[in-house]
């Protein structure tokens, strides 16, 4: 540990900087009361384009990315890049269904997708399920937040799970006082640093490296070593069609999660959204540079930690770089970390107090109560998100983060759907909510790991031949789990259609879909009620 010194010193420095702004933000645009998920949870309903961007920016690309995604490159080459893709495609798609969402929540008052599902399709049983499924697929996501700061330490010659233990008890701290705040405001530090590490990085460890063309030769020959893999820096036939569908069903994921609807709710007005889903695919181009980190440590010869995978860029910035700015980089992957995850562990617990204890536990909670069992149940994620890196395999905590991609899809036709439309049938979306679930494990269960050995959950990426197609080919897991659902969805409603059985009364109105701040079409509706 001695021979990192100045990185442990910088590093600790920007980290305690950062914990110490979390507190602070308790009184950065402080209402008089924070006693209420709209103000806790939400931030006041109030934050503008630039905060916005920070925060969902901030959310979106986590330590985990930053880490992860070079480190697959790194093992797997072009497949790695998927990422960069679902990024760019991602934002039209949810342009069409979040701007609506926002609308009918800031009328109703809602504060989770399962609000806006109890409302719309009257069955609580569902919303229960989307509530759930939420918290299950944002857990793990948690946790890996931890492997993040777990490589930089590695890297930095600091054992032991106590410095880890200390930062997620400084995380729970600030964000059980401040709320989303603490990471909004924390937020522009992170994304600052991560712009300028990253922009050095693909500026300099170049030219320490021969070029460019130097950097792919390198991973070209890495990778021809290795055909049975079928790994190189090119896809081949394949994996063609793993890459398309992974991209894209980790495209309609991605604002699924709890913890992105968050950021976006927070949002004061559409047009913040309109103007942030426009912006948002500029750091698309920073992964894309992220990703290249990968061929940068294959031809730095890098060699990984204890053979933790994740600690490939760590140890690439401390090939590459001067101490006092590997400790600066580390500390964008360490303050990465802090940002989702204080984010996530927000949404998971305003999940559990609107749709578990509100709806079945104490339906006459006042404002303040729910705030308070927010903030206790923020706590509790966080240390379930620290007992998964203690007691839990990492390699197991990967596999069921991989398995909450696949399990937050199936929410998809309840949610994305149903801001849309009315006509499937709330007894349909649960069976096929179900049916989805259950194929999507199915799947992973059935996929092994050539690499590690592992016979179960070894990947995302399922063979068409388990179908009994004559081929090689594998598609996204997820994807086809997804049309799995619908198929049961779209059968199921046409059964209760036909049996002529009611569903219970859709509680919006199409108006309230493109409501506005100030549009005076809502001047007569609650803009604070819950439906």
């Amino acid at each position: 540990m001695n021979g990192h010194i100045t990185e442990i010193v910088v590093f600790g420095v920007l980290f305690l900087l950062v914990s110490g702004m979390g507190f602070v933000a308790a009184r950065w645009r402080r209402p008089s009361d924070l006693a209420s998920l709209n103000e806790w949870g939400l931030g006041g309903r109030n934050f503008g384009s630039w905060i916005t961007w920070f925060l969902v920016g901030g959310d979106l690309y986590t330590a985990y990315t930053f880490v992860a995604v070079p480190a697959l490159v790194f093992g797997a080459g072009a497949m790695g890049f998927f990422a960069v893709p679902y990024t760019v495609i991602v934002y039209p798609l949810v342009f069409l269904v979040l701007i609506r969402l926002w609308s009918v929540s800031h009328v109703h008052g809602f504060v989770t997708p399962a609000d806006f599902v109890r409302a719309r399709f009257g069955s609580p049983t569902l919303a229960l399920v989307v509530a759930l499924t939420g918290i299950v697929a944002t857990m793990p996501y948690i946790a890996l937040q931890l492997v993040g700061i777990e490589a930089v330490l590695k890297s930095m010659g600091v054992g032991g799970h106590l410095p880890i233990i200390i930062a997620f008890a400084i995380l729970a701290a600030y964000t059980y006082r401040s709320g989303l705040r603490a990471p909004a405001l924390i937020a522009f530090v992170k994304d600052i640093l991560i712009y300028v590490v990253i922009l050095v990085a693909v500026i300099y460890i170049p030219t320490r490296l021969g070029g460019w063309g130097a950097i792919f030769d390198s991973a070209a020959a890495k990778f021809a070593a290795t055909p049975a893999r079928g790994d190189g820096i090119t896809l081949n036939a394949g994996n063609q069609l793993q890459y398309v569908t992974l991209a894209l069903g980790s495209a309609l994921a991605l604002f699924l999660y709890p913890h992105s609807v968050t950021g976006v709710l927070a949002s004061r007005d559409r047009n913040v959204i309109k103007r942030n889903m426009s912006a948002l695919p500029a750091y698309s181009l920073l992964l894309g540079l992220i990703a290249l980190l990968g061929y940068m440590a294959i031809a730095a010869n890098v060699k990984a930690v204890g053979g933790d995978a994740n600690t490939i860029v760590p140890q690439l910035f401390d090939a590459m770089f001067p101490d006092w700015f590997t400790g600066v980089a580390y500390a964008a992957v360490g303050i990465g970390a802090l940002v989702p995850a204080a984010i996530m562990s927000i949404a998971a617990a305003n999940l559990f107090t609107r749709n578990i204890y509100r709806e079945y536990l104490r339906p006459g909670a006042t404002d303040a109560q729910e705030a308070q069992v927010s903030k206790l149940v923020s706590l509790a994620v966080k240390v379930g998100a620290v007992l998964c890196i203690l007691l839990l395999d990492l390699q197991f905590a990967i596999d069921l983060q991989l398995i909450g991609g696949v399990v937050i899809l199936q929410t998809l036709p309840a949610v994305a759907i149903g801001l849309y439309s009315r006509w499937p049938d709330s007894r349909a979306l649960l069976a096929g909510w179900a049916a989805g679930m259950a194929a999507g494990v199915w799947m992973l269960y059935t996929i092994p790991n050539a690499v590690s050995g592992r016979a179960h959950f070894g990947g995302s990426a399922f063979s068409l031949s388990n179908l009994g197609f004559d081929t090689a080919t594998t598609v996204y897991a997820g994807l086809l789990a997804l049309a799995v659902n619908l198929l049961v969805t779209v059968g199921g409603t046409l059964i209760c259609r036909w049996a002529g059985l009611s569903d219970r009364p859709d509680a919006t109105s199409p108006d309230h879909y493109t409501a506005d701040r100030d549009d005076p079409r809502v001047r007569d509706l609650d803009l604070t009620g819950t439906t």
